[in-house]
This record gives C-alpha cells, structure tokens and sequence, in this order.
C-alpha cells in the first residue's frame, strides 16, 4: 500500500538522502535550495511511502485546484530512484493523481526535466502524459553542446573567439558575486527588460554557501574592470549557464566569445553537456533568433523544455493499460 503524505519538516533528512539517489534530480531538488523563497510560494510537496519507506517525491506548489511542479524551479516532476520499473511507476501515479482527485486538487502541471539532466532514461512521465490526455502548455529549446561529440564553431564565433583570445583579458573563478551582479548583470536587465534577476544578490550568495561546488561564478577583467561574467549551476551531468551578461564595452571587445570559450574548451570539457539556456520569451511562443544564432555559433542545438497539465480525475486511464 502507497502512503503519500505533504512533505513537513522532520522529512528533511529523509528527502535530501532521495534527491541524493533519485535518478532524475539535481541540487535545485534539494530542500536547501527549494526554501530559500519558501516565502513566495505556498508549498505542497508531496513524499510517497510504501512499507515505511520513501519511494518518491513531487516538488509542488499550490494554487487554488492547481497543483505545481514547484513555480520556483526550472524544472521538476515526480523523483524517483533507478530501481523503480515503469509499471510500478505507473501504479504510483496512479495512486498519486487519485489522491489529489480525492482532495480536490484538479490538475497537476508538471515541468518535465530534460533528458539530458538525467542519470538513467526517464521518460516514463511522458508516457504519463500521454495516458492522461495531458495539455501541454510549454515549450521552451534550451541550447546544449554535447561536449563528448562536438559540433566545430561557426566561423563568425571563431572569429569573435580570435578577436577576445587578442584582447588579453583575465578569466577569473571568483566565490563572490557582488561585481557581476552590480556593475553587469542588474545593469543590463534593468535597462533592457525593465526586470531584476530572479536570484538578488544575498539569495544568490546564501546558494553559493550551502552548494559551493555547484555555483560558480565566472568573469572577464581588462586591467582591473570586469566586461563580462557567467554563473554556472553545476550537476553530475550538465554545466548550465544561469545568467550571462557583459558590458557595452566588453560586448565590443567580444569578452562573451572570449568567456565561453574558456568554459567549453577548459573549465567544463569533462562534463556531458554545457547548457545555454533558453533563447524563448511568451510562454515559448517567441523565439529571440539572435541569441538563439549566438548560441548555436557555439555547436549548441535545441533541446525541448516541456510544461504539462494533467486533469487529475484522469488517474482512471491507468487501470487499463494491461493486455
């Protein structure tokens, strides 16, 4: 018998010993990283028992019937550990849709995690999808260099490359933020969206202190002035740019090029994967093409970032999948 209960705190231990394991997570699973806006968001997360023992666990939110892979987060859905067989999997959903029918809540919108932040194929919530006539209704391209096999640079990047290899600018791993973010980053969202970047600086810097290994931050000096800068959220699998930005005059110089350059050829060469980001804005019905040409310049190709509503008073297609 399935138990699935609302995450409270004496859970703590329990959950970040499952996201240690689950085969589908990253640190942003991890309760330390989840709480640090526990204030904007009421959680509902959900942690799945069988036999006293934790099977799964839903990073959620709640808002009115609506159930989410938790607002807060990139991504999400229903972790799980390696040994669990898809029709298990698929009884657990079951389980889990029904209760949440049985609550009232009447749609779960799932963020699905692309594959390429997975430790062993997971695809078992698309079939979910599927079976419950979910909608979806995202669908964002992240741009990913697959570092293992690479794709050459376009000749436009490898020639912004040569131009910030000339530049003679300083690479520097730094364990503050507080240049980048007041003298680049804020700058420059300000003044072109009018926006703050989601992380301030004391949340950003509280992050880096409880993951100091999967924060990084990267940025570009000339003779003592930072032109651009990149900070890096590091899993087993992915090197993932969270925030990129220069100045007017580093954009001049090709600081960006010079910078990325230097995190796919050096930094993170061992990694699988180096994830841009998306290049999308309206829910993914717009494409911002420039940063997308940028990106790819770099040998990045899309892969999908998908958002998923699941009526929940669909848990009875489940029952029938046996022939």
């Amino acid at each position: 018998m399935i138990e699935i209960k609302p995450y409270i705190p004496e859970y703590l231990p329990l959950w970040e010993a499952f996201v240690s394991k689950a085969k589908n997570a990253t640190f942003l699973l991890s309760r330390h990283f989840m709480d640090y806006h526990q204030e904007r968001f009421e959680d509902h997360s959900l942690a799945c028992f069988k036999g006293g023992k934790m099977i799964a666990v839903l990073p959620a939110n709640l808002v009115g019937d609506t159930l989410y892979s938790h607002q807060g987060l990139t991504y999400g859905g229903l972790l799980v550990l390696p040994t669990l067989k898809t029709d298990a999997y698929l009884d657990l959903c079951k389980e889990l849709l029904q209760f949440l029918h049985e609550k009232q809540i009447r749609h779960l919108v799932l963020k699905n995690l692309p594959a390429i932040y997975e430790d062993f194929p997971s695809d078992e919530i698309r079939y979910l999808q599927f079976i419950t006539k979910a909608k979806r209704l995202r669908n964002d391209l992240t741009s990913v260099v697959s570092l293992h096999r690479r794709i050459p640079y376009t000749k436009n990047r490898k020639r912004a490359v040569v131009k910030g290899r000339q530049g003679h600018f300083k690479f520097e791993e730094l364990a503050e933020f507080d240049a980048f973010w007041e003298e680049v980053l804020t700058p420059n969202l300000k003044r072109t969206h009018g926006v703050s970047p989601v992380h301030s600086l004391q949340e950003i810097s509280m992050l880096k202190s409880k993951f100091p290994d999967s924060i990084r931050q990267f940025n570009v000096y000339k003779e003592g002035e930072i032109l651009a800068g990149a900070t890096i959220f590091e899993s087993e699998n992915v090197a993932h740019a969270q925030y990129i930005s220069a100045t007017d005059k580093g954009n001049e110089m090709a600081a960006l090029d010079f910078l990325f350059d230097c995190l796919l050829q050096e930094v993170f060469k061992g990694k699988r994967f180096f994830d841009f980001g998306i290049s999308n804005e309206c829910k993914g019905l717009k494409l911002n093409k420039g940063l997308l040409y940028w990106k790819e310049g770099f040998g990045a190709r899309s892969v999908s970032c998908e958002v998923y509503k699941i009526p929940t008073e669909n848990y009875t297609n489940l029952s029938s999948l046996d022939i």
